[in-house]
């Protein structure tokens, strides 16, 4: 009943829009004689019997049962679907029928002529009916005699009158009754939603309590074994004092006694200092090497500190709070971060088969390609609402190392592999329209970027090196510079002699400046004007994954292997604005397969970073609060990207899944 009144008031509300206001008042004249207030199967029947067919009003007759036939849209229904053409049939031939009966032999002309040819492409049985108005008596001949027999119109009428029943009080329910119905299985799924994520709050707030009790035992337990270890000392020392005291005054006993007096007394004296000796000895060793390791451990905090002061301005402080403090950084666990939260509908990408390498959103936002480690790519969308006539996969014969969408369009898709090819995918077309290969000295073409106004692209290609971890496989490095019209190479960007593999590109806004990031911790920046290097400066102690310009082009944001994520002043050369530290997020296992990555969304607020951990820490970019954690997978995030605009992020995992997020 309620799904009733929902579809009326949409159906009144349309008319009103329209300005149908003849058709609303006949639609009000109906409803107030409506007693049954749901479907009516005999006035559909005295539609079709009683006013289509004795008016004579064939397209009418045609078009209600065209709607029916469009009420079985599912190739599975073959059963529904060839009954209604059986009765289609029928009723079109006793429409012929009663126009023969009531003399209107014209009709019947006016009728073959209109859907004849229509009529004899679908079934050839019409064959004979065309003949039908030549007859001086069509009732008595044998081919049509049964149709002129009030028994033959019955069974029709009540073959009809099931078939509707069954039809709409079945399973056939109207798309604007299914409208409600589906409104009313949202909210009340989001109702769940809600009270789900309230448990969900209430289980977190509870298991950060009992974490937060757990730390505070084993702090305190700490500092117990702290002062017992020193209470211990004290009273040793009070122990040997007084034994060698005691020691002191036996000498002198023994000087003045007999010896005879004396050596019974000087031997258990012995024994005993004997027995205090080790036992100082062995707490003395013990607490020595306890002070040691704080102390290496201080001074280590304390020179990582004076390093950082006397190199970073402005928030020193906080990196010495957030990172290099490693007692403090080792109480701190990921469960201190909160939750994101998150919108009612999210989406999982499960069409991968091994673990996700790269993954990102197109220049528009609406579609994405994201990369498995077996060579495969995969374009699809998130949205119900996007065609998904783009959708495609792409095997590459290769791992996948990187994946750039053109900033202008949503229709090329550069793929970067292990073995020195680029691919340029059209996603229209659905198909490779360049395949390039880079020199064979370079083959792992480790990041492309293009060029957000030029129609070219950048290349960081690196040679094969020597090591166990992913960033010692990297050898030397060469930047080049494509034309993506004519697919051939420009220029190649200078790096001097041997220089190491770049790792990470980033364009400013206009395209202009190009920021390269290096494994021996360098930032390059180049003017693409000129094709040279205009400066670069020193910013980490070790290997750089990531780099990104800042959303007002004043600071750019560095990632480097040890998860130090620093923003650089861009005005204030070698100032850092802002810093933190995401290592106890990093795996360094995980590490030797992919390289950590990080992801800036569009106003410059958030910065997303993949984790070793099933969840990605989210920072707040200079705001108050540290961050929060995203939604778990099943296995290390390694990738991340933001929709160009909306606060939507991706994560590709480890799980060979893709988790596209949107932020409340």
């Amino acid at each position: 009943m309620e799904n009733m009144q929902y579809a009326e008031e949409l159906v009144k509300e349309f008319l009103v829009f329209r300005g149908f206001t003849s058709t609303l008042q006949a639609f009000e004249r109906e409803l107030s004689t409506d007693i049954g207030k749901g479907f009516q199967v005999d006035k559909i029947l005295e539609l079709i019997f009683s006013i289509y067919v004795p008016q004579f009003r064939a397209q009418n007759l045609i078009e209600v049962l065209s709607f029916f036939k469009q009420c079985f849209p599912s190739s599975s229904e073959v059963v529904l679907v060839s009954t209604l053409s059986k009765l289609e049939v029928s009723i079109l031939r006793y429409y012929i029928v009663h126009a023969i009966k009531s003399g209107r032999k014209d009709k019947v002309v006016q009728f073959f002529g209109l859907y004849g040819n229509d009529l004899l492409q679908r079934d050839q049985d019409w064959t004979s009916w065309f003949a039908i108005t030549y007859l001086k008596n069509p009732s008595s001949d044998p081919r049509f005699r049964i149709y002129f027999s009030q028994e033959w119109f019955n069974a029709l009428h009540l073959s009809v009158r099931n078939f509707l029943s069954e039809m709409f009080n079945g399973t056939r329910i109207p798309a604007l009754l299914k409208i409600s119905s589906e409104k009313n299985t949202v909210n009340r799924l989001k109702k769940d939603m809600r009270q789900l994520n309230l448990k969900l709050s209430e289980l977190q707030a509870l298991l950060e309590e009992k974490e937060a009790q757990l730390c505070r035992l084993r702090s305190n337990a700490s500092s117990t074994m702290d002062a017992s270890i020193g209470q211990t000392n004290h009273i040793t020392n009070s122990v040997t004092g007084t034994l060698l005291s005691g020691l002191h005054e036996g000498s002198t006993l023994q000087s003045d006694s007999s010896y005879e007096t004396c050596a019974p007394a000087s031997a258990p004296m012995s024994e005993t200092e004997s027995v205090t000796y080790s036992v100082v000895t062995s707490h003395t060793e013990v607490s020595s090497e306890f002070a040691t390791s704080r102390f290496s451990q201080s001074a280590s905090s304390k020179v990582e500190y004076n390093v950082g002061e006397s190199e970073m301005t402005g928030d020193s402080h906080q990196i010495f709070k957030d990172g290099y403090d490693i007692e403090t950084d080792r109480r701190m666990q990921e469960e201190e971060f909160p939750e994101v939260k998150v919108e009612f509908q999210q989406e999982t990408f499960l069409g991968h088969t091994s673990p996700i390498s790269r993954c990102r959103f197109s220049a528009s936002g609406n579609n994405i390609a994201s990369a498995s480690k077996d060579g495969t790519v995969r374009i699809w969308t998130y949205d119900a609402s996007t065609p998904a006539s783009r959708n495609a996969t792409i095997y590459s014969g290769a791992e996948i190392m990187s994946l750039e969408w053109d900033c202008k369009s949503d229709r090329l898709l550069l793929i970067g592999t292990a073995d020195g090819g680029i691919k340029a995918w059209n996603v229209d077309a659905k198909r490779v329209v360049c395949d390039l290969n880079t020199s064979e000295a370079f083959p792992s073409i480790l990041d492309l970027k293009c060029s957000p106004v030029e129609p070219l692209f950048v290349s960081a290609a690196a040679s094969r090196g020597h090591g166990t971890t992913y960033m010692d496989k990297l050898g030397f490095a060469s930047l080049t510079v494509w034309n993506m019209k004519t697919w051939k190479t420009m220029t190649v960007l200078p790096l001097g002699e041997d220089p190491p593999a770049i790792t990470s590109l980033c364009f400013n806004h206009n395209g202009k400046i190009l920021a390269a990031a290096a494994t021996d911790g360098m930032i390059h920046m180049f003017d693409m004007s000129a094709g040279l290097q205009v400066t670069g400066w020193p910013a980490h102690d070790s290997a750089i994954s990531s780099i990104l310009f800042g959303p007002d082009e004043t600071s750019i944001f560095s990632l480097g292997i040890d998860g130090k994520i620093l923003e650089w002043s861009l005005q204030s050369q070698g100032k850092v604005l802002w810093s933190r530290n995401c290592s106890r997020f990093l795996n360094w296992e995980n590490s030797a397969n992919c390289r950590h990555e990080m992801a800036l969304d569009a106003k410059g607020r958030n910065l997303l970073v993949t984790s070793g951990s099933v969840r990605a820490p989210l920072y707040h970019v200079r705001g108050h609060t540290c961050g929060m954690k995203t939604l778990p997978h099943s296995a290390a995030i390694t990738t991340v990207d933001w929709h160009p605009t909306l606060p939507i992020f991706l994560t590709g995992s480890a799980d060979h899944s893709v988790r596209v997020t949107s932020l409340l």
